[in-house]
C-alpha cells in the first residue's frame, strides 16, 4: 500500500548507534527523497560544525525529578536506537542529556515545560529522556524557539499503566533547521498522547515513532502545521505493532500558503504477524491556500496478520471549498472573514485536544497571525 518502493517491514530495519553504519543520503533513498538535503546545512553528511548551542531549561512539576547527565548514563539509548544517519550523528555528538523522571504512581499537579532555545551559530546536538514510571500520570511541553541548526533524539518511556501527554511546539526563527526523532516505548496498558505543532523554521523534519512492549498500549498521535512561503515542514511517522491488542490513532492536519511552501507527511503503520487484535487508523489532511504551495502525503499500512480489530488510512489535499465560502458570504460575512472561519473549522477539532490551555491559546494566536499575512 502507499508509494513505498519496498515493504514497510524492510524500510526501518536498520538501526545503529554508529554513524558509519549509515550511508550519506543522496536524496534518492525512499526515506530522504522529499527532503532538500542542501538545506540541512551539513547535518546529514558530517560537515556541520558543532559550534552552536541550544539552551535547555526545565520548569518541572514538583513531583518530577530533573537531571543533567553525561553520555555514559546507562539509561540513555535503551528505548531507541537511531534509525538514520542524522539520528545517529545526534546520538554520537551530544555532550549532556536531560532526564525527566515521573516517579511510580505520581500524578503531576501541573505540566512540566522543557524549553529549548537556539542561540545561533553552528550546529548543536541534544538528547532528552522522559521516563514515566508505572501507574504515573504526567503532562509535558517541549517548546522550541530561537535560531539553530539542531539535531536531537527524544525518548519517551511510558511504564505499565502509566499515562504521558506531550505537546511539542516547533516555533523556531525563520532560519532554523531542526531534525528530530521522537520515540515512545509503551508498557502494558500504557497511554501515550502526543500533539505536535510545527510553525517556524526554514526546514523542520520530525520523525515520531511508537513501539509496544506488552498488550494494552494505546497511542494517539496528533499534529498541526502551517507552512509559509519557502518553508519545508516534514513529518515522518512510524507506528509498529508487535504485540497483541494495542491501539494507535494518527491525525495530522496542515495548511499551506505562499510560493515554495512544502509540507511532507509520511505515515507508516506496520502490524506484525504476532500483533493480533490491533486497532489502528491514520489520517492526513492538507489545505492548500495559495498557488505555489505543495503537499506530499503518503499513508502506508502493512498488515501481516488476518486477525485485526480495525485498520485503515486516509489522505487528502485540496483547496478551500468554494461552497463553504459561498454559504458564509450569502449570510453577509465578508470573504476574508469567511475564509478565516473555514480555516478555523479545519483546525478546531485538533486544537481542542491540546491539554495545556496556554499553549492552545498561543497556537490559535499563531494561526491567526499566519492568516493575517
Amino acid at each position: 500500500m502507499g508509494l513505498a518502493t519496498k515493504p514497510l517491514s524492510t524500510l526501518h530495519e536498520r538501526s545503529s548507534y554508529d554513524v558509519e553504519d549509515f550511508a550519506v543520503p543522496t536524496g534518492r533513498e525512499e526515506e530522504w527523497r522529499f527532503t532538500p538535503l542542501s538545506r540541512l546545512k551539513g547535518l546529514h553528511n558530517g560537515t556541520a560544525a558543532a559550534s552552536g548551542d541550544v539552551l535547555v531549561e526545565v520548569d518541572a512539576a514538583p513531583e518530577v525529578t530533573v537531571e543533567t547527565v553525561g553520555r555514559d548514563d546507562p539509561r540513555l539509548g535503551k528505548a531507541y536506537v537511531p534509525a538514520d544517519r542524522v539520528s545517529a550523528q545526534a546520538y554520537a555528538s551530544f555532550e549532556k542529556a536531560t532526564v525527566v523522571t515521573v516517579p511510580r504512581e505520581a500524578v503531576t499537579s501541573r505540566p512540566t515545560v522543557v524549553s529549548l532555545r537556539g542561540t545561533g551559530g553552528g550546529a548543536a546536538y541534544g538528547h532528552l529522556l522522559i521516563k514515566v514510571e508505572p501507574l504515573a500520570e504526567a503532562v509535558l511541553v517541549l517548546d522550541h524557539s530561537g535560531s539553530a541548526v539542531y539535531a536531537d533524539n527524544v525518548e519517551f518511556v511510558v511504564g505499565d499503566g502509566a499515562t504521558l501527554k506531550v505537546v511539542s511546539l516547533q516555533d523556531w526563527a525563520d532560519d532554523a533547521v531542526h531534525v528530530s526523532h521522537h520515540h515512545a516505548q509503551l508498557g502494558k496498558d500504557a497511554t501515550f498522547r502526543s500533539f505536535v505543532v510545527t510553525l517556524g523554521g526554514d526546514l523542520v523534519r520530525l520523525s515520531p515513532s511508537v513501539a509496544y512492549t506488552a498488550p494494552g498500549g494505546d497511542a494517539d498521535l496528533t499534529g498541526l502545521y502551517f507552512v509559509d512561503a519557502g518553508q519545508h515542514l516534514e513529518h515522518r511517522l512510524l507506528v509498529e505493532h508487535t504485540v497483541p491488542n494495542c491501539r494507535s490513532n494518527v491525525t495530522y492536519k496542515g495548511a499551506l500558503q505562499g510560493d515554495g511552501a512544502h509540507a511532507v507527511w509520511i505515515g507508516d503503520v506496520i502490524i506484525r504477524a504476532e500483533a493480533e487484535g490491533t486497532d489502528t487508523y491514520e489520517l492526513n489532511r492538507n489545505l492548500i491556500l495559495t498557488d505555489g504551495a505543495r503537499a506530499d502525503s503518503v499513508p502506508n499500512l502493512e498488515i501481516l496478520t488476518g486477525e485485526v480489530a480495525g485498520a485503515g488510512h486516509a489522505s487528502a489535499s485540496g483547496r478551500l471549498d468554494d461552497e463553504h465560502i459561498f454559504y458564509l458570504q450569502a449570510r453577509g460575512i465578508p470573504f476574508d472573514e469567511a475564509r478565516r472561519l473555514v480555516i478555523h473549522g479545519f483546525f478546531a477539532q485538533l486544537l481542542e485536544k491540546i491539554e495545556v490551555g496556554e499553549i492552545r491559546e498561543r497556537v490559535l494566536a499563531a494561526v491567526e497571525a499566519e492568516l493575517a499575512r
